[in-house]
C-alpha cells in the first residue's frame, strides 16, 4: 500500500511540474507573438517611409513615377 501511495504522489508532482512548464511556455509563445506583431508594424512603417522616400527622390531627379 506504501508504494502505491508513493507512486501516486510522484505521478502527481509530475503532472504538476508539466503543469508549471506549459503555462511557462504558453507565457513566453504569447510575448514571442505580441514582439512579433511589434516588429511587424516597425517593418511596414519603414517600408511605407522607404516608399515615400524613392517617389521623392524620383521626382527631384526627373524621372516619372
Amino acid at each position: 500500500m506504501f508504494w502505491a501511495m508513493v507512486s501516486v504522489a510522484v505521478g502527481f508532482a509530475g503532472l504538476a511540474v508539466l503543469a508549471f512548464f506549459a503555462v511557462k511556455v504558453f507565457v513566453e509563445a504569447e510575448r514571442l507573438g505580441s514582439q512579433v506583431a511589434a516588429t511587424t508594424r516597425q517593418i511596414n512603417r519603414a517600408a511605407e517611409e522607404l516608399e515615400q522616400a524613392a517617389v521623392s527622390a524620383a521626382r527631384a531627379g526627373g524621372d516619372t513615377v
